[in-house]
């Protein structure tokens, strides 16, 4: 009786604490921002939200099982339903704190899966550059194939930038970060060979080389085409993502794929410029749909429904994704036990 009553506070704590995450992110908007969101909401077709959500899932399995890949070559053996729990959770996290969700879903997996941490965010960082490179390469092709249209976009984007608004060029400071980067390698080697015995720097180089081993795992990786396949899966769901939401409202449900790959490469280097703020998002893609002779309004509504069905997506799934991750492996504790 009292395991189950255990359970069951279990499931409202984690549900209650999404539903608190849900009243944050509305509590968050400005009396505007609502009105605009509700219009939304009370325009669209609200079945698409269906095959949205399907597609969504797919693309977030599908980014589980190439994590698995990398994990894979470090020589570790883990469970799908820990990997996609584990992302799902810092998908949620990231949400609210930005990069925090990397390092704690590195954390849960390597609790429950005896991986070290550091040996997963090398993983983590690896992937994020190779994503970088992609995003790049997704750039280049929506400019390619639809210069005349999103090209000036593009070049005032990234005016914008590279525009420092603190009396600094980009260059400058870039500059700058890379010669502090440098420093600390240098000093952090020198450390390390002077106090080599110590207990701290033996702990500090085990941990940068797990890291290094982790980043590492892409260029060594055996089965590169399940990675690049799984990659190119990731990128083509973003896209039908966003084509099969046209749908839901008739002044957008128009527009192809074309739209669909600036929507989300255009939007995304807008949110580049203008960081924070759940508005964001909306208003990137409210820009990008004017390049398209979308009426404002429509765009907003687009906008503020992608917002709402992704951020529902990720809370959903991500707050199921904690209690039974946090239960599943609890009583598999026990039964080794």
């Amino acid at each position: 009786m009292k395991k189950q009553l255990s359970s069951i506070l279990q499931y409202i704590f984690f549900f209650g604490g999404g539903i608190a995450l849900v009243w944050w992110q509305f509590h968050s908007m400005t009396p505007a921002q609502l009105q605009q969101f509700l219009f939304a909401l009370s325009t669209a077709h609200y079945w698409i939200l269906i095959p949205v959500t399907i597609v969504a899932v797919a693309g977030y399995i599908s980014r589980s099982l190439r994590w698995q890949l990398l994990i894979e070559h470090l020589g570790y053996k883990t469970s799908l339903s820990n990997v996609f729990g584990s992302l799902m959770i810092g998908y949620l996290i990231n949400s609210f704190v930005p990069r925090l969700g990397e390092i704690v879903k590195c954390t849960l997996l390597g609790k429950y899966e005896k991986i070290p941490p550091q040996k997963l965010i090398g993983t983590i960082v690896a992937e994020r550059i190779f994503d970088v490179l992609c995003y790049l390469s997704f750039i280049i092709i929506t400019v390619f194939i639809q210069y005349k249209l999103v090209g000036s976009f593009v070049e005032r984007s990234l005016h914008e930038i590279f525009t420092s608004q603190t009396g600094f060029p980009v260059w400058a400071k870039a500059t700058f970060y890379i010669l502090c980067i440098i420093i600390v390698v240098f000093l952090c080697r020198l450390i390390f060979k002077h106090f080599a015995h110590s207990n701290t720097v033996v702990k500090l180089k085990n941990f940068f080389n797990g890291l290094s081993e982790g980043i590492a795992t892409i260029k060594n990786l055996e089965k590169k085409r399940a990675f690049l396949l799984h990659t190119a899966f990731i990128w083509t769901m973003y896209v039908v993502e966003i084509y099969i939401a046209f749908f839901s409202i008739k002044e957008v449900s128009h527009l192809g794929i074309g739209a669909a790959c600036s929507v989300l490469t255009l939007a995304t280097l807008a949110m580049i410029v203008t960081p924070g703020g759940i508005g964001t998002f909306p208003t990137a893609i409210f820009l990008v749909l004017q390049l398209y002779k979308i009426e404002g309004s429509v765009g907003v509504a687009f906008g503020w429904l992608m917002w709402g069905a992704t951020t529902f997506i990720v809370l959903a799934l991500g707050t199921i994704s904690a209690a039974l991750l946090f239960n599943r492996n609890k009583l598999s504790t026990k039964i080794l036990k």
